[in-house]
């Protein structure tokens, strides 16, 4: 059966804050509209449930029209969290075109809506991850700059930065790196994941050789990695650099 992670919602979570997950999978709340007829819209949300026969995870799109709430099957998810299913059921949505969706802006540069939804979605700091290993590493009695570009002459932000140590620490998410423990490869759309996949990881290994070049320490750590030992570690980077 698939990890709860993969598929329940947390336990505790609020009304807003579910609401706010399905905004970022969805890449916005317009991308959430369904047409009702007669100028009306409702917004809907994605439901993931799990089938004992099959094992899988399916994912459903529902909303509410005058008390009712209809509900259409997407299709079959197969991610490691229940954030890339949610991301993975929106990306069906769009391409199933369940959805009213308002007109692209003449200069998007997403080839399709799916696309440019799904990348909306990728939420570029504050993520759980990095919190705790910030908030770990304020334990160690450190001050630090968050979400800043070392080179400011180079369009390439780290998400813990040490000004005067110089050492840059970038929390990584399994998925979008590429984590060679945990990635999986997207069994839909797999030619456009893998590529830009691909041009993440090397994306980050030119990040840190500009770094290096201009005498940085560079600290990359996975989700996925122990954050307490992780925060020790840098830690230790930078008082031996101080």
């Amino acid at each position: 059966m698939p990890p709860d992670r993969a598929w329940k919602c947390p336990p505790g979570l609020d009304r807003a804050a579910r609401t706010t997950e399905q905004d970022r999978a969805a890449g916005g709340r317009h991308s959430r509209l369904v047409d009702l007829g007669n100028g009306r819209v409702s917004c809907a949300s994605v439901e993931l449930k799990v089938y004992a026969k099959t094992r899988r995870i399916r994912a459903y799109i529902r909303w509410s029209d005058n008390g009712k709430y209809p509900t259409k099957y997407v299709g079959e998810v197969d991610g490691r969290t229940r954030r890339q299913n949610l991301i993975q059921a929106w990306t069906l949505v769009c391409d199933k075109q369940l959805l009213r969706r308002p007109a692209e802006p003449s200069n998007s540069w997403a080839s399709t809506p799916a696309v440019r939804s799904v990348m909306r979605a990728n939420r570029g700091k504050d993520t759980r991850p990095e919190l705790a290993l910030r908030s770990a590493i304020r334990a160690h009695g450190l001050h630090y700059r968050v979400d800043m570009q070392p080179l400011p002459d180079i369009r390439r932000r780290a998400d813990v930065v040490f000004v005067g140590p110089r050492v840059a620490v970038f929390c990584d998410g399994c998925y979008w790196h590429g984590c060679p423990e945990h990635y999986r490869p997207a069994q839909r759309n797999s030619d456009f994941w893998s590529s830009k996949i691909a041009g993440n990881k090397m994306r980050d290994r030119e990040t840190d050789r500009l770094l290096i070049d201009a005498g940085w320490q560079v600290i990359r750590v996975w989700e996925h990695d122990n954050l307490e030992a992780a925060a020790g570690e840098i830690a230790n980077a930078v008082r031996a650099r101080r």
